[in-house]
C-alpha cells in the first residue's frame, strides 16, 4: 500500500506530458537494442562478397561448398579399408590435396575479379574443370604433347602408307599434314609445334611424319634437343626406284622439266652421275644416317622396308608396333591389295562407305627409263647400299631388283 501510495503521489506531481516522453524514450531504446540483437544473430557478412550460384557468400563458404561437392561421400556409402589399396588411397589423397590447392587458387582469382569490377558474365565462366585445373586440356578430353615418335624419312619411300596404317591403331594419334618443323618452321618454337599435335589420352602416342627431316643436316640436333629418347622411324626403298618415283612426282607438277636421263648425269658420255640432284642424293642413305647416329643410337631407330610394306604390310606393321611398344592391333585383316594402284589399301572402316586408299598422287605409272641408265645408277648406289646394310644390320637386297626398274614399275 505504501508503494502504490508513493507512486500516485509522484505521478500526481509530474506533468503527464513529461511522463509520456519518458515512457516513449524507454520504448524506443528497448526496440533499438532488440533490433541490434536480432541483427547480430543473423550474422550478415560484413567482408567483401561475390556471386556464387546466384547468392552472396564469403570466400571461405565458397571453398567449403566446392570441397563438399568434389569430395563428398554419397549417401549410404561406407568406406572400407583395403590393405592392398594403401598406395592407391595415398595417391588419391595427394591428388585431392592438390585439387584443393588449385580450387583455392581459383577462388582467390574469382574474388579478385569481382573486386576489380569484372562483369558478372566473365566471373561465371570460371569453372573447376577449366584450364586452371587441367592445363592444355582440349574439347576432346586429351592433352597436346610433343611427339614421342617421328617418321623422319624417306621421301617416296612409303611414309604416307605407313602413317595411315598406324593411325588405325587406337593408341596412336598423328598429325595428318607434314609439319616441317625441324627443317622449315623451327623459329616458330616448340609451343607452336605442340599446338599442331592432336590431343592424346593417357597411354596414347603422339606422332608426326616429315620425310625431309632425314636429309636435313640440322634436324638430328634439333630433335635431340627436344627429346633425346624419341623413337625414329625411317622407311627406305631401293634408291633407284625411289629416285624414279621422285622424278615422276615432279614431272606430274612440272611437265616441262628435262628427262630423267638428262638430270641424272653430269656427263652422260663419261657416265658421271650428278649426285647433287636431290632425287639421287636422298638415296645415299648411309651418308644421311651417319649424321643421325651422332645424336641417336640405333636402338631408337627402326627401318621399314618400302618393298616389304607393299608385299607384306601386316608383317612390317607388326615390327613397327613392337618398336613403338604397342599391342599388335593392325594386322592382315586391315589390308587388301588394290590391283589398279598396285599396292595395299586399308579396308573400309565400319563407319565409312569407301576403303581408305591413298590418293591419286600415289600409284603413278613411272616413265620408261633407258636400261643403261638404270644399270649405271645401281652401280653408283651399290657401295653406299653395302655401307647402309652394315650400319643398320639389315640386308634389303636391293641389288636383286635391278630388273624391276628396267621393266618399269609403279610409284
Amino acid at each position: 500500500m505504501a508503494f502504490w501510495s508513493s507512486t500516485s503521489v509522484f505521478t500526481s506531481k509530474v506533468p503527464r506530458k513529461i511522463l509520456f516522453m519518458f515512457t516513449l524514450s524507454l520504448s524506443v531504446t528497448y526496440l533499438f537494442y532488440s533490433l541490434m540483437s536480432c541483427y547480430n544473430s543473423l550474422q550478415f557478412p560484413l567482408q567483401e562478397n561475390y556471386v556464387f550460384q546466384g547468392r552472396l557468400v564469403t570466400e571461405e563458404t565458397t571453398f567449403v561448398t566446392l570441397r563438399e561437392k568434389l569430395y563428398s561421400t554419397p549417401p549410404g556409402f561406407t568406406e572400407h579399408t583395403d590393405p592392398d589399396r594403401t598406395t592407391e588411397s595415398t595417391s588419391r589423397a595427394r591428388d585431392h590435396a592438390e585439387a584443393e590447392e588449385r580450387t583455392a587458387g581459383w577462388i582467390q582469382i574469382t574474388a579478385a575479379e569481382h573486386r576489380s569490377g569484372a562483369p558478372e558474365k566473365e566471373r561465371l565462366e570460371f569453372s573447376t574443370t577449366d584450364s586452371d585445373l587441367r592445363p592444355n586440356c582440349t574439347s576432346d578430353y586429351g592433352v597436346k604433347k610433343l611427339p614421342q615418335a617421328i617418321i623422319i624419312g624417306v621421301k617416296k619411300g612409303g611414309t604416307r602408307a605407313l602413317l595411315e596404317a598406324l593411325r588405325v591403331h587406337p593408341d596412336v594419334r598423328a598429325v595428318g599434314n607434314e609439319p616441317h618443323f625441324f627443317d622449315r618452321n623451327y623459329e616458330k618454337g616448340l609451343d607452336w609445334y605442340r599446338e599442331l599435335m592432336p590431343s592424346t589420352l593417357e597411354g596414347q602416342i603422339t606422332m608426326e611424319k616429315t620425310p625431309s627431316y632425314f636429309v636435313t643436316n640440322h634436324a638430328p640436333k634439333r630433335i635431340h634437343s627436344m627429346a633425346r629418347d624419341i623413337k625414329l622411324i625411317i622407311v627406305v626403298r631401293n634408291p633407284v626406284t625411289r629416285a624414279i618415283s621422285d622424278y615422276t612426282q615432279t614431272l606430274s607438277k612440272k611437265p616441262e622439266i628435262p628427262t630423267f636421263e638428262v638430270l641424272a648425269f653430269k656427263n652422260r658420255t663419261l657416265g658421271l652421275i650428278d649426285a647433287s640432284w636431290s632425287a639421287l642424293r636422298i638415296g645415299i642413305y648411309a651418308l644421311h644416317l651417319e649424321t643421325w647416329m651422332q645424336y641417336f643410337p640405333l636402338s631408337q631407330m627402326h627401318f621399314v622396308s618400302g618393298e616389304r610394306l607393299i608385299v607384306d604390310p601386316a608383317g612390317e606393321m607388326a615390327k613397327v608396333q613392337d618398336f613403338l611398344g604397342l599391342k599388335r592391333i593392325v594386322t592382315d585383316k586391315h589390308f587388301y591389295f588394290n590391283k589398279t594402284k598396285g599396292f595395299p589399301c586399308l579396308k573400309k572402316p565400319e563407319d565409312s562407305s569407301t576403303p581408305r586408299c591413298l590418293g591419286k598422287s600415289k600409284g603413278r605409272t613411272h616413265p620408261k627409263i633407258e636400261p643403261d641408265v638404270i644399270r649405271r645408277l645401281h652401280k653408283f648406289y651399290k657401295p653406299f647400299n653395302m655401307m647402309f646394310y652394315q650400319m643398320t644390320g639389315q640386308n634389303f637386297n636391293w641389288e636383286l631388283e635391278e630388273d624391276t626398274e628396267i621393266r618399269g614399275s609403279r610409284d
